[in-house]
């Protein structure tokens, strides 16, 4: 596998459908990648803190749609 200069330097080459292709399979891993890291957090408990914040906010009526509603 080559530098990261040099993978620039191969992309900089490509036609408009490759290119296309490949920024849609680096959006693809991106959110799999990003996704995964979330479960495994979840999963470790380091996002309960966001869930038991949440909960005391429903329990003492304090929750906002999100997004905000237009009124």
């Amino acid at each position: 596998m080559g530098t990261v200069q040099e993978i620039e330097s191969a992309i900089e080459h490509l036609g408009r459908a490759d290119l296309a292709r490949l920024a849609e399979w680096a959006v693809a891993r991106h959110h799999g990648d990003w996704a995964r890291q979330m479960n495994s957090d979840a999963a470790a408990g380091r996002l309960d803190f966001l869930f038991n914040e949440a909960d005391s906010e429903r329990r003492a009526g304090a929750l906002r749609s999100w997004p905000a509603e237009d009124k």
